[in-house]
């Protein structure tokens, strides 16, 4: 059986939307009116808190450059920006080469949305320390995310049954529960977070990066975003295109989708990836565990879906494995190529009737400690997708798209149509239909897109350059697995972004990586 222990240090260090970081609310008012003239107060950075998930205080760069914290002043409401502050929580490591070479920061957003900066920059750390010779390493918990005025919602014994619903109803009574449990869980947001609930939108999120950037003494916002960071990083290129130094998009969102359009795509995307973790574990000189064939593994699969809805099985106690937690631990197993051996040995133990591992997998993803509390992700994530999209979603909605998701991917098709209902009854309005990222005499800005990514599948990045609007974005191609391309070590997609942040060279358009 996998070690617990070992497929928890993966997720941590695969999976940049799993960490989280611990509250520090909302404040008072700004005393001038002028939080770009503020002072940060930077400190040894504290353990993990509750929220973070527990651990300990991150540890040095491997060059020895110590991690430190500050609490960033913001406007709760940026359209009152003279009133009620909140804190937006920050982490850096110095530039450890010549001060006479120091650029400047390199401000970094991991994704989710939800996904905590404060912790997973740490996590990530050794891979950057290439561009943390000429940058101070930045990046923070966006508003609404775990240190920065979290949002909340339900408690960890309600997060449990969340989390184990039949999230694929197949009848009305089963479509009743599930849109009455949603309902629920948003209410549940609106009663604890109803004045943060409002601000969190990716637009503020942006407000924040550029105040961040004044604070930090940077004439530029020189930046690299992952997943939904690009989207992120997009949106702060439309408000503030002058504002844009070098920037890197990896793992790129399609911002020209509305909410359906990028389920959609992203049960194609997981369906590829599927689709190739069955070719590569019958492709291999052993015996594939899991079946003799690619489509022997997915039908397999498939089946163990289709029992487990009948009847769960064992998984960590006292929880069982059911249909939804297997699929979200599929899912979660799916963002990158280093998860496919724990996918293999957890499909092979649940056949078996022990469902730990893809249980463990389902938590990781849910932002779930082995202790039982939960991040705050579901929540923040909720938060921040249900104030960005105009569309609200109903049954009748998802059971007309339900052909077309099918059809997409057998597999998760049902899963991901369902989930668009997440929105529904939420308190605050969506702001559009899709983010714009128009950012028409910005910097150069390089988008990497991977063709093997299950989350934001490849075509996202020639939507963002496109988007992007005339000699500003710069595409870059990575033929690979997983979700993003710097962090697979590839030498070409490294030489590249290292080349372009650390000496401007920006890479010819169209480059190729494989």
């Amino acid at each position: 059986m996998a070690n617990p222990s070992r497929l928890r240090a993966a997720a941590l260090t695969t999976s940049a939307v799993l960490l989280f970081a611990a509250p520090a609310g909302c404040g008072g008012r700004s005393e001038d009116g002028d939080l770009t003239h503020q002072k940060l107060d930077w400190q040894d950075c504290p353990a993990p808190s509750e929220a973070e998930g527990g651990g300990t205080a991150p540890t040095p760069l491997p060059n020895g450059t110590e991690w430190q914290c500050a609490t960033m002043k913001a406007p709760l409401d940026w359209g009152r920006p003279k009133g009620d502050t909140i804190g937006i929580a920050l982490i850096r490591a110095r530039a450890s080469g010549p001060a006479n070479r120091r650029i400047g920061s390199l401000v970094f957003n991991f994704g989710g949305p939800g996904g905590s900066g404060v912790t997973t920059l740490p996590a990530f750390g050794p891979d950057y320390t290439t561009l943390g010779t000429r940058y101070d390493l930045v990046s923070f918990d966006p508003r609404g995310v775990g240190r920065s005025a979290p949002v909340r919602c339900e408690s960890d014994a309600r997060l449990d049954e969340y989390f184990q619903q039949d999230a694929t109803p197949d009848d009305a009574a089963e479509r009743a529960q599930l849109l009455r449990r949603t309902r629920e869980f948003n209410t549940a947001c609106e009663k604890n977070s109803e004045k943060v609930l409002p601000h969190v939108r990716t637009t503020d999120a942006a407000r924040d990066m550029d105040l961040m950037r004044q604070v930090l003494g940077d004439r530029k916002l020189h930046y690299f975003g992952i997943s939904y960071g690009t989207e992120l990083g997009g949106v702060y290129a439309h408000l503030f295109p002058e504002h844009v130094g070098r920037a890197v998009f990896d793992a790129v969102v399609d911002p020209t989708q509305n909410a359906e359009q990028s389920a959609l795509g992203q049960a194609k995307g997981f369906q590829l990836a599927l689709d190739n973790f069955a070719r590569d574990c019958t492709s291999k000189t052993t015996q594939c565990p899991v079946g003799s064939t690619p489509q022997e593994v997915k039908e397999r699969i498939a089946k163990l879906l289709a029992d487990l809805e009948k009847k769960p099985i064992p998984g960590i106690s006292p929880r069982e494995l059911t249909q939804t937690a297997a699929t979200n631990g599929i899912a979660q197993s799916l963002y990158s190529k280093d998860f496919w051996e724990y996918l293999t040995e957890g499909l092979e133990e649940a056949y078996d009737g022990d469902g730990k591992i893809l249980m463990l997998l389902s938590d990781s993803m849910n932002g779930r400690g082995e202790n039982g509390e939960y991040s705050n992700l579901a929540a923040a994530n909720a938060a921040i997708n249900c104030s960005d999209d105009k569309a609200r979603y109903t049954a009748g909605d998802v059971r007309r798209a339900l052909p077309r998701f099918r059809a997409a991917s057998p597999l998760f098709g049902d899963y991901l149509a369902w989930g668009l209902v997440s929105c529904t009854d939420w308190a605050v309005p969506g702001a559009a239909a899709h983010p714009d990222v128009r950012a028409p005499g910005a910097a150069p800005i390089l988008v990497v897109g991977n063709t093997g990514d299950p989350a934001t599948p490849y075509q996202g990045a020639k939507k963002m350059v496109d988007a992007l609007g005339k000699g500003v974005g710069v595409q870059l191609t990575y033929k690979g697995q997983g979700h993003g391309a710097y962090d697979s070590k590839n030498k070409c997609v490294q030489r590249a972004v290292n080349g372009y942040l650390l000496d401007g060279k920006v890479p010819k358009a169209g480059l190729v990586c494989s």
